[in-house]
């Protein structure tokens, strides 16, 4: 074969010597991204061309106590391939990072190295405990923003943020006193979520629900005529009801209703109730109404003016006076069903009973809801405000069939609890005066002197869902306000958008008089195994983003996780697939210097006379750039990246590489090398937002420019379509495809040489002998040659000379024992697919699965024989 030429030294690419053999990510991606950092690169700046569009995101924040999981890899993954792309088509960007204060678990974190040292958060007080957390912050907290750095994340570090710092506390205090003067923010005893261990309100999102093994007891309340059976798998709660509820139609109990029944063990009696919330046809078609302890038990007491009576304690202890007086709640639970029992009270007990229960996210520790006096939202009108936002197009839902469940989050939301009996975090701007008087200040005005503040905090998602507006600067009237909101698109997992999501939609609304806090939703899926299970570490399929990126590279891990996200979808990964994403990353590096070696330049016009290889790769550059845009303006990662792996891999390096070789050594090189520049170019330029370090690498190396970070994003160019050029090289590759078939069946290796006479029969494929032979690595016939198979294919005809390199007779009798194989399996399937009596009897499956068999059968024969004829005699 030609080998390529050697450029003259001047026709050599800027820095042909500057690669290595190999490409080690651990060598390149910390000193880009210091220098990415160093100049400036991902700074925003709200006066910079004011006639450039503006784009900017909000980095969901992580909890400061965080550590990058791949969840985060994956959101983080997306967000950056957003805002790079849009860097490199000329918007002025704004990425903008930041961390969560996390509350309950921040609070926690300090509280277990507090407990080492024999102390309490109590033996401190709240403002030396506070003081505390602070110091830990600056201490331990923020590591996950080192790792966002090592993952790659463009975002203007200048613009960091802290649910917790002045800028955000401020925010926090204006926002509240409006709600406050509006009416929108009350005080209120309400059934709450409620964790004994960490004693604080909880929010819903802060609640794990998870399927555990109980009990369900049905227990007779009254006696005779006057008795209902109700069950429960709380039967210690029964110590606190205060009705029993039936539906207004189920004629069974209407003789009761209006009436009251004994309530065993406490020698109450309570009242029968009539309510629509019951369903007849569950159970018994009766509950029991605990008020106290229960949130749709909440509800029915207040429409038919029940008391409330709490029998426990903050901790889950038993307080309603008794003998179960003092036992913790699970202790009091297997107590009262046996004074129950004792009492012949009980009707039945199912064990095990599978149900689901919340855990406390923090600590594990079982949910207790509970009658407390919390802060609320009053979310009527805000939830109002954020359906419509959604409703009328003002903000689009990405997929849009997650748009249902959007609306059926913000049109049935309850009033939100704010409140949280901590002592890290906003505490509530309200203070008390002596005679229990009330006043919520300003952020610039002072309180009342002596009067005493709220010792609550605010939940951590009401200053999060501040976020949009609050990291430009809101409430004051800022240039980043003005330039960057409403922010262009948040991003985040669907399994938050009923909380975090709505909740921005709410104040933001609200906050900015109307103005939404984002244009577009982009909600992606879990990350799962590649077997479609979620990650769990009892599973043992967990994956650390951070162990990939050591050794894979954050490249790698990126394409990973971006090359299985579409909108809404799961997105599954496997550790093959990480090494796969590597291996990716070293065919661009060992095609680009190639390229290099060769003397591929990207500067300057592209030719006017192009070979029909270049015009072939220049219109599938084009197409693929047209698709690419298209997909990415979609949110469609998967198949951006699925198209960029198969244009790079298998069309420029497989084909056009290989093509180009002969090209490179005729006078058609100075062309191919331009041509050879431009695909690297432009496929760079596109595959840098989702694997930003080896592109910018490689594309400073190829064309001598300081960065990809703010290149221009390619432009398709419809007039280099081509598909004259796509047809010829189209049938090149079938006949080469054809031709590589059938050396695998007769097992030559792809490396052996083997002799050939091509016959091209006038087809405009002789114009590619030479770079079909390379290909498919034929040497020239010499005298005496002789073909032992021929294979017409694309109008040609393809004469090999086989027989000094693999074993004729060997090869003969291992195809006839297949094809003997195959001629049996068609003759038994085709006599069961004859048979009346099985084709009627038999499962359509069944019947189809013999018919596939049969097709594959017959297939294989025609192969055989095909094979068989052409190793001649």
């Amino acid at each position: 074969m030609t080998q390529p030429t050697t450029p003259p030294s001047n026709e050599r690419g800027p820095a042909a010597v500057d690669l290595p053999t190999r490409y080690q990510p651990a060598d390149v991606e910390g000193r880009l991204y210091d220098r990415w950092v160093a100049e400036g690169l991902f700074t925003a700046d709200p006066a910079r061309n004011p006639d450039r569009p503006a784009y900017s995101i909000v980095i969901p924040p992580p909890n400061v106590t965080g550590s990058l999981h791949v969840g985060h890899a994956l959101d983080h993954s997306i967000q950056d391939a957003l805002i790079r792309r849009r860097r490199m088509q000329g918007y002025e960007t704004a990425w903008i990072p930041g961390m969560d204060h996390a509350g309950i678990a921040t609070q926690n974190v300090v509280e277990r190295e507090l407990a080492k040292e024999g102390l309490s958060r109590h033996d401190l007080g709240r403002e030396a405990f506070v003081d505390r957390v602070w110091k830990w912050k600056a201490e331990f907290g923020g590591r996950i923003l080192g790792q966002m750095r090592r993952l790659g994340d463009s975002v203007d570090w200048s613009r960091e943020a802290f649910t917790m710092d002045d800028d955000r506390a401020r925010a926090v205090r204006t926002i509240f006193k409006r709600l406050f003067d509006d009416g929108l923010i009350y005080r209120a005893e309400r059934i709450i979520n409620w964790c004994p261990r960490c004693l604080t309100a909880l929010s819903d999102i802060e609640v794990e629900h998870a399927d555990r093994e109980g009990e369900l007891v049905s227990i007779r309340y009254g006696d005779g005529d006057d008795s209902i059976v109700v069950a429960t798998t709380r039967a210690e709660t029964m110590l606190g009801d205060t009705a029993v509820a039936v539906h207004p139609d189920d004629e069974r109990y209407a003789h009761l209703v209006g009436r009251t029944i004994e309530l065993p063990l406490t020698g109450r009696r309570i009242p029968v109730v009539a309510d629509a919330h019951v369903d007849p046809a569950f159970g018994t078609g009766a509950v029991k109404v605990t008020p106290a302890h229960d949130p749709n038990d909440f509800e029915i007491g207040r429409r038919h003016d029940l008391p409330s009576l709490s029998v426990m304690d903050e901790r889950g202890v038993i307080s309603e006076p008794g003998p179960f007086l003092g036992l913790d709640r699970f202790e009091a639970r297997p107590a009262v069903v046996a004074a129950l029992r004792e009492e012949g009270r009980i009707v039945k007990e199912v064990r095990p009973y599978e149900h689901s229960v919340g855990h406390c996210q923090r600590c594990s520790t079982v949910v207790e809801p509970r009658v407390s006096l919390q802060w609320f939202v009053k979310v009527a009108p805000l939830a109002k405000a954020a359906g419509d936002a959604v409703r009328d197009g003002r903000v689009t839902v990405h997929p849009p069939e997650m748009a249902a469940r959007y609306f059926e989050w913000v049109d049935n939301m309850h009033d939100w609890c704010v409140s949280r009996q901590l002592w890290w975090g906003h505490r509530i701007p309200v203070w008390y005066g002596p005679d229990g008087e009330t006043v919520c200040p300003g952020p610039d005005e002072e309180p009342p002197a002596g009067w005493t503040q709220d010792t609550d905090v605010l939940d951590t998602w009401f200053s999060s869902a501040l976020w949009p507006f609050s990291t430009l600067g809101w409430p004051g009237d800022t240039a980043d306000l003005r330039r960057f909101y409403p922010t262009s698109a948040l991003v985040t997992g669907y399994d938050i958008l009923f909380f975090w999501v709505a909740r921005m939609m709410m104040f933001g609304l609200y906050a900015m008089d109307g103005a939404v806090p984002f244009r577009e939703i982009v909600l992606h899926g879990m990350v799962r195994d590649q077997h479609g299970k979620k990650m769990s570490k009892s599973f043992g399929n967990v994956v650390d983003p951070l162990d990939w990126i050591e050794r894979y590279g954050a490249d790698a891990t990126r394409f990973t996780l971006l090359r299985g996200a579409n909108p809404g979808g799961d997105v599954p990964v496997a550790e093959e697939w990480a090494q796969g994403s590597r291996n990716f990353c070293n065919k661009l590096f060992n095609a680009a210097r190639f390229a290099l070696i060769n003397g591929a330049n990207a500067r300057g016009p592209l030719p006017d006379e192009l070979s029909t290889v270049d015009r072939w790769v220049l219109s599938r550059l084009n197409t693929v750039i047209a698709d690419v845009d298209g997909y990415l303006e979609q949110y469609e990662f998967a198949k951006a990246c699925e198209t960029l792996y198969h244009f790079a891999w298998d069309e420029v390096c497989d084909w056009y590489v290989e093509l180009a070789k002969v090209q490179l050594a005729d006078d058609r090189a100075p062309a191919t090398r331009r041509v050879l520049g431009e695909v690297l170019d432009k496929l760079l330029r596109l595959l840098h937002p989702v694997i930003p370090f080896v592109t910018d690498e490689l594309w400073t190396t190829l064309t001598g420019e300081d960065t990809v970070v703010t290149a221009a994003w390619p432009a398709a160019d419809p007039a280099r379509r081509d598909a004259a050029a796509e047809a010829e090289i189209e049938s090149l590759q079938r006949l080469v495809t054809e031709v590589r078939r059938f050396r695998a069946d007769q097992g030559l290796k792809p490396g052996q040489r083997v002799t050939a006479a091509l016959d091209w029969n006038g087809s405009p494929l002789a114009a590619h002998e030479e770079g079909v032979r390379t290909l498919l690595r034929l040497t020239e016939p010499g005298d005496g040659f002789a073909a032992t198979a021929e294979l017409p294919v694309e109008g040609a005809t393809v004469r090999l000379d086989t027989a000094g390199v693999i074993d004729v007779a060997a090869e003969r009798r291992r195809l006839e024992k297949d094809l003997a194989a195959a001629r049996k399996e068609a003759d038994q399937t085709r006599r069961k697919l004859d048979n009346e009596a099985f084709t009627a009897k038999a499962p359509a499956a069944v019947v189809e699965k013999n018919r596939t068999r049969l097709t594959q059968a017959e297939e294989d024969i025609r192969r055989l024989e095909k094979q068989l004829d052409g190793l001649g005699e």
